[in-house]
């Protein structure tokens, strides 16, 4: 008997889109009310406004309209994708990248072990400071050189970058579009309860890398039979033309840092950025202009599909909003909450966050849907705010590492050619931990009344 095989990416994002046209006939059709929160600028629900429409189920037509739609929805992360591949595609073509990894690897000889802590931490704190995701799409090609230099399997580039990130927002104290939405919309202090959060955010992080570490070193093979593996020559000379293109390389990652922290940039400005990085390293590395636009146009080819899945994810919500049955979805999940004690209560709400992850796959988006109602909630129970925040986070934050709707992860496990089930496989243990800690967090906060 074969044994069961995972889904293609694409067959699974498919038939989620199928599942929610079919949940449009079946659960009624209903929406709350919403006014603009001053703080925030973002449209939220109005506590207690909940009531049917006339239902507007998805057919099958619909359905299909829905998925261009949601590709149009996700068109800045998707052209991102599409211009950040074609410009590494560029860079490869100039040797710069592997030349760079070399040299990283000869100055790192015998301690090879701490690039995964160090990428994990870089990572990490980028997640904590603006919760990076899409934007590590593009960085695989990097990743993948180097994690194939060094001997590692594949799936450690995902587990160093998304991964990390993944788990550095979701422990954040600091992260605008998880913790700071969800504080301003239940009316706390931005950055309260920061310390205690830090406290949580150190053990988790670090329980990420030992596990990204304790895989990479089980399943280590030796670098040298990957010396020519995906075509990787390692054997050519250096030349001035590769350092100014690292140099060109390393002036726009601190100019992309610089333009998303301080500047707040979005998907639109980092493509553009992209684009002109692709463009400068062909042409200082002697690619010429027709030789740079060929090595964008293989780079447009090869992330197609990744760039795509994004689309496909994003069309899921966009057929639970054309039913109106989004808004119905969390209003059967939290009305119960309000007759639990207040530790079940706060447990649930982390169960409700959890579930509610996978229609709602934007975090920022799923904070301005559901604080506004277990905000006022938690008053009636007599539970701190900020334990509503911490439930959020932590169990919204980290479903992330988990869930096929994540259309930046599953992005990357395409790119790496890693299965959606290979990736469970390695992560359930490593979330499984972070959920207890994340638990056991909640349950502290209440105990100690913060």
């Amino acid at each position: 008997m074969n044994s069961f095989r995972f889904p293609h990416p694409l067959v699974l994002l498919v038939g989620f889109i199928m599942l929610a046209a079919a949940l449009s006939y079946v659960l009624p059709a209903g929406q709350f009310a919403r006014q603009k929160n001053e703080a925030t600028g973002r449209e939220v629900v109005v506590p207690g406004s909940y009531q049917r429409v006339p239902a507007t189920p998805v057919g099958p037509l619909d359905m299909l309209v829905d998925i261009p739609k949601g590709m149009a929805d996700a068109a800045g992360v998707i052209f991102l994708i599409f211009l950040a591949g074609g410009a590494f595609t560029v860079l490869d073509q100039t040797g710069a990248l592997r030349h760079g990894v070399d040299w990283l690897l000869a100055r790192a000889h015998g301690r090879e072990v701490l690039v995964i802590p160090v990428v994990s931490l870089l990572f990490a704190t980028m997640g904590a400071l603006e919760n990076m995701g899409e934007e590590i799409v593009p960085l695989v090609p990097v990743l993948l050189v180097l994690m194939r230099r060094l001997g590692y399997p594949v799936i450690t580039a995902v587990a160093a970058s998304i991964g990390a990130a993944i788990v550095g927002a979701a422990f954040s104290p600091i992260n605008p579009f998880q913790v700071g939405i969800a504080q301003k919309l239940a009316q706390l202090p931005l950055l309260s309860g920061g310390g205690y959060r830090l406290a949580l955010l150190v053990p988790a992080v670090a329980l990420w890398i030992a596990g990204t570490m304790r895989h990479a070193i089980r399943h280590r093979v030796a670098p040298s039979a990957l010396a020519e593996d995906a075509g990787l020559a390692v054997d050519a000379p250096a030349g001035q033309r590769h350092g100014l293109v690292l140099l060109l390389l390393l002036v726009m990652f601190s100019f992309f840092g610089y333009g998303v922290v301080a500047l707040g940039w979005d998907f639109d400005q980092m493509g553009a950025l992209f684009f002109a990085l692709g463009v400068g390293a062909g042409l200082l590395g002697g690619l010429g202009l027709s030789g740079t636009a060929e090595g964008f146009v293989t780079g447009f080819r090869d992330i197609a599909f990744s760039a795509l899945l994004i689309g496909f994810a994003r069309a899921i919500f966009v057929v639970l909003e054309q039913g109106h049955i989004v808004d119905t979805i969390v209003q059967g999940m939290s009305a119960p909450l309000a007759n639990l004690p207040v530790t079940f209560s706060a447990l649930g709400m982390m169960v409700v966050q959890t579930a509610l992850h996978l229609p709602v796959p934007s975090v920022s988006g799923q904070a301005t849907l559901t604080m506004p109602l277990f905000a006022p909630l938690a008053d009636l129970i007599g539970m701190s705010r900020q334990v509503v925040v911490l439930a959020f986070q932590y169990a919204a934050g980290l479903c992330e590492l988990i869930t096929p709707t994540n259309g930046a992860l599953l992005a990357m496990l395409a790119i790496c050619g890693v299965r959606f089930d290979q990736w469970l496989k390695f992560v359930w243990p490593l979330y499984a931990l972070l959920l207890a800690l994340g638990v056991a967090g909640v349950v502290g906060a209440i105990w100690l009344g913060i």
